[in-house]
């Protein structure tokens, strides 16, 4: 079965569907790691990615995201120079009802308006103004970091703008 746009599910429409010892069969989140990079040294900059408008992140978009931002900064600065973590989690259970295809469907899928669904994946739900990625660097690889996060930014379905939390005084 292909997989319906992400377009379907970005927008905040009811309730968090969360309750997941209800649930059975709910697909795996597809994000491997939160933290990357090197998790113990004190980086003086900060950079965060920060949503624009409320919305669904799906997991994939997420994992997409965090996936690109990484690779970037792993070719550009190496491991050892930042540090990079994802701050939202995908809680909410997306749920598609099967449609019929093919000759007839019309008349088959008539019935059945708004039904439950099955499970088919998970997204964050986020707020306009709520911080998504963060990144610590050295003032000397801020350029980079900045670029790896709008690279992230990119594959996420709202608009986002970057803001420099710490080390802004570094900068200059």
């Amino acid at each position: 079965m292909a997989r319906k746009p992400a377009s379907m599910y970005r927008n905040l429409r009811d309730r968090a569907y969360t309750r997941r010892e209800y649930m059975g069969g709910i697909p795996g989140s597809k994000i491997v790691q939160f933290d990357m990079g090197n998790l113990t040294e004190d980086f003086p900059v900060s950079l965060t990615l920060i949503a624009g408008e409320a919305c669904q992140v799906r997991h994939n978009a997420l994992e997409s995201a965090r996936i690109a931002a990484n690779r970037f900064l792993l070719r550009e600065i190496g491991r050892l120079n930042y540090h990079l973590k994802l701050l939202v989690y995908p809680h909410h259970v997306l749920r598609e009802n099967k449609q019929a295809t093919g000759a007839g469907a019309d008349r088959v899928s008539d019935g059945m308006r708004r039904a439950f669904g099955r499970a088919v994946g998970t997204a964050a739900r986020v707020h306009a103004g709520q911080k998504i990625i963060s990144l610590e660097v050295h003032p000397q690889h801020f350029p980079q970091a900045k670029d790896a996060l709008r690279r992230a930014g990119s594959k996420l379905p709202t608009p986002h703008r970057i803001v420099v939390e710490k080390g802004a005084e570094l900068l200059k």
